[in-house]
């Protein structure tokens, strides 16, 4: 990826192979979200299996939270735009996710966790990311990181626009946190109206982008409010380029492919089905941490 500011300028943009709208679920003890990548895109997306947009000034639509539930074979990242939720798992864990803040969460050979709100009215808006581990270290011990909003690094381009680096690094600014088999990027874009971004992207990652204020505009195709565009793998291009129509907010998310099997059972996710059922074995045994 580029090191300055000044060498971003791209040979050639990624394009919009599709655009994806979600689909409302329930999740949790009642949680309503917009579920954008879904199981079918997993390996599309390959390392990532799961998007969750959450947002909702009504309590009902939050409140009951997810009580604990078991996790295995991934990790989990909570990005919090707005509102107060707790963090509690059986390794010994807790953080209040606020504003701006993120918890990252490794399962590794088994958790089980609580994300409940701490508050009873107002605005609680964010995202939850699943990203896979690779076969190797699936069965590794949890870890936590509670990354409070002053954490996150950030920096402000010449043009105005404003970027967050949750994982990886970009314009030479690394992010909070690094992971070298998936090589995450995830980054939290405000592109004012009519500024182009630039941001570069080596050729084998998988990418796409979640606009969730605004409009954008990739390659000529229009991405709206709400919209997940999965970026294509076209050869010999390095980056994406992004143009605003409105004031804009926006995920990019890039990553290494593991290239291996996905075995899925709820929230345990491995390589094979003999894995998946030592996974309910292990939990119902109370074997997990």
């Amino acid at each position: 990826m580029s090191s300055t500011l000044s060498d971003t300028t791209l040979i050639k943009t990624r394009g919009v192979e599709r655009i994806i709208n979600g689909q409302f679920v329930m999740d949790g003890a009642g949680v309503r979200i917009n579920r954008v990548l879904t199981g079918p895109l997993q390996r599309r997306l390959d390392p990532f299996l799961m998007l969750d947009a959450f947002g909702s000034d009504k309590p009902g639509d939050y409140i009951a939270g997810f009580p604990e539930h078991p996790h295995r074979g991934f990790e989990t990242i909570t990005y919090m735009l707005a509102g107060r939720m707790r963090h509690r798992d059986s390794a010994g864990n807790e953080g209040l996710v606020t504003d701006g803040g993120v918890q990252w969460m490794t399962a590794g050979r088994g958790v089980a966790h609580s994300e409940m709100p701490e508050q009873t009215e107002g605005l609680m808006e964010g995202f939850q990311l699943w990203l896979n581990l690779p076969a190797t270290d699936k069965m590794m011990a949890p870890w936590y990181r509670d990354i409070p909003r002053e954490e996150v690094p950030r920096f402000t381009t010449p043009d105005g626009v404003t970027v967050q680096v949750i994982a990886g690094s970009t314009h030479g600014v690394a992010g909070a946190v690094q992971r070298a088999r998936t090589e995450p990027l995830y980054l939290d874009l405000h592109i004012p109206a009519g500024v182009t971004f630039e941001q570069p992207l080596p050729g084998g990652h998988n990418a796409f982008v979640y606009v969730f204020r605004g409009e954008a505009v990739i390659a000529g195709k229009g991405v709206p409010q709400t919209r997940m565009a999965i970026l294509d793998n076209a050869p010999g291009a390095d980056g994406v380029r992004i143009k605003a129509l409105a004031d804009t907010r926006m995920l990019v998310l890039a990553g290494k492919p593991l290239g291996e099997p996905i075995a899925q059972y709820g929230p345990f996710v491995m390589n094979t089905q003999a894995e998946l059922v030592q996974a309910v074995e292990d939990f119902r045994s109370g074997r997990f941490a």
